[in-house]
């Protein structure tokens, strides 16, 4: 496993905050925002963020690879190296642009290093809330520098959660809805992975669903989930890795509540 500065690279997260984001935050021009796919926005902020990030994390680990999601939106073939035997950071810049774009919250920065191809360290950074989560694989999960373990919630009680029922194909969000309002406090989510993952970690709520799957959406929240002690798995049920491309993801905080709202909402 590559020792990596757990808080050098938090530092990063946070000089981006400070120097490209927060900055323009509800300060945005017109000529600043721009769709790079239909219904997919980019800012200037995420562009900036992501250089300033991407310098700092190759002056950190010389030879290592970043894929970003702004650097993969003009060269799709770099999620090729998400399975590469060196060192490779993925990189959101902002998490929740449309949320950004439009002056709400919350949206975060993230980043996840992967070695061997395996999950072994993540930030996630809320800057307004100011609430940063880092884990190591195999050391557990920090958040505002008290570690922190799920808990479980009263197995007889009801769940709180997200679905993010908007882009499940019809048949599927049926399901998915109907079991949502039997399982109980279940919202359709932030519009940010990342805050979907704190919120996890944090008590917030209990379980999340995806259906879209991105690595600079998961990879970070996933390893921040698994080190507390949760459950990320597809559907099927086989565990989350960040170089398969498949839709849909289940996050719960521990292995009961990942079954208890798979059958409500899958099965």
């Amino acid at each position: 496993m590559v020792d990596v500065p757990l808080d050098e690279v938090a530092g990063l997260l946070r000089d981006a905050a400070a120097q490209a984001v927060l900055p323009l935050f509800r300060r945005l021009g017109a000529g600043e925002i721009a769709e790079k796919a239909p219904g997919e926005l980019v800012t200037v902020a995420d562009q900036r963020a992501e250089k300033l990030i991407s310098a700092g994390l190759h002056r950190l680990l010389p030879g290592s690879t970043v894929v970003g999601e702004e650097a993969v939106a003009a060269d799709p073939g770099l999620l090729g190296h998400l399975r590469d035997a060196g060192p490779v950071w993925v990189v959101d810049p902002v998490d929740g642009t449309a949320n950004f774009a439009a002056g709400r919250r919350p949206f975060a920065i993230m980043v996840a290093l992967l070695t061997g191809g395996e999950l072994t360290a993540s930030w996630i950074l809320d800057p307004l809330a100011d609430d940063l989560a880092v884990a190591r694989a195999g050391a557990g999960t920090v958040c505002n520098g008290t570690p922190v373990r799920s808990v479980s919630p009263d197995p007889a009680g009801a769940l709180r959660g997200s679905a993010m029922t908007r882009f499940l194909p019809r048949p599927l969000r049926d399901r998915v809805e109907a079991g949502a309002a039997r399982l109980g406090n279940v919202h359709d989510g932030q519009h940010c992975a990342g805050r979907e993952y704190l919120d996890l970690v944090t008590g917030e709520q209990e379980f999340v669903l995806f259906w879209r799957t991105l690595p600079w959406d998961h990879a970070p929240g996933v390893l921040l989930v698994r080190e507390a002690g949760g459950v990320a798995r597809r559907f099927d049920g086989t565990d989350y890795h960040p170089g398969d491309d498949r839709h849909g993801l289940l996050v719960a905080v521990d292995e009961p509540t990942w079954q208890r709202a798979h059958t409500a909402l899958l099965s």
